[in-house]
């Protein structure tokens, strides 16, 4: 068993001239990481969504610096607001229709169904599942309209799957993206619109460690076959696969990015 890291994995041009929008990819995590690949990818331009401004400036200028600032646009989007959703895409489709949409945002939590309040319930659910729900339908709209063969990514979580304590309004909302997954791929699939969907189990990034004890990082470490986290570019990895013509008969998947075993 290992518990090192393979090596980076360089761009291979899967992405070439696509344009791409990404929620909650400021800073760190699964959607920063999926902004990097893109880009070593190919893709033309990179539209970035979060709720966090600051972070959202940082990461415009350093990718700006790094693969060039015209490539790289971003906008604060809270995907509760459907405003500011219909404003993110705007700003993607300023030059072009969008090819790629990754749906990464989510909200989390650790409270027992016994102690979980309504309000707590409501805000995870909102944000991680309607939240999915709100972009798939706008950016399905839009790529209908212009007649685009787009790709859509959501990101689920094996919780959808398998049960974990306190982790109930996450693990609904989980399973409600993958279920959500498959059936707008029902729906996009006469316009020529893919949907699928990863469900990774860990990814180690500074926001899990700040939310998690180092207790239970250990425990959920241990389940994993590699005994460790993934890192976030291997999440990426596959989220890169599926918006791709290497997955071209791919919709309504759900894919495991896991080494977990029961």
């Amino acid at each position: 068993m290992s518990s090192s890291a393979p090596a980076y994995v360089p761009g291979h041009g899967l992405l070439d001239g696509k344009r791409v929008v990404i929620t909650a990819a400021a800073g760190a995590g699964i959607g920063q990481a999926a902004a990097v690949r893109c880009l070593e990818e190919g893709a033309a331009l990179v539209v970035l969504g979060d709720t966090h401004a600051g972070r959202l400036a940082e990461t415009q200028s350093e990718l700006g610096d790094r693969f060039g600032a015209d490539r790289v646009r971003t906008a604060v989007c809270d995907v509760t607001v459907e405003d500011q959703v219909a404003a993110l895409l705007d700003l993607a489709e300023d030059g072009g229709a969008i090819d790629v949409m990754i749906n990464n945002a989510g909200l989390g939590g650790s409270v027992s169904i016994l102690d979980m309040t309504d309000e707590q319930w409501d805000r995870v659910i909102d944000v991680t599942l309607t939240g999915t729900f709100r972009c798939l339908r706008a950016v399905g709209r839009r790529m209908v309209a212009a007649g685009t063969a787009g790709v859509i990514v959501n990101n689920a979580s094996v919780i959808g799957w398998r049960a974990q304590v306190e982790q109930a309004h996450y693990a609904a909302a989980k399973a409600g993206v993958m279920a959500l997954t498959r059936s707008a791929a029902m729906d996009f699939a006469p316009h020529g619109i893919r949907v699928n969907a990863v469900s990774p189990s860990l990814a180690m990034h500074p926001f899990l460690e700040k939310v998690t004890s180092p207790e239970l990082l250990e425990q959920l470490k241990a389940r994993e076959a590699f005994g460790r986290a993934a890192e976030p570019w291997e999440v990426a990895n596959v989220m890169v696969f599926l918006a791709s013509a290497y997955s071209s008969y791919m919709t309504g998947e759900v894919v495991a990015v896991s080494s977990q075993h029961p």
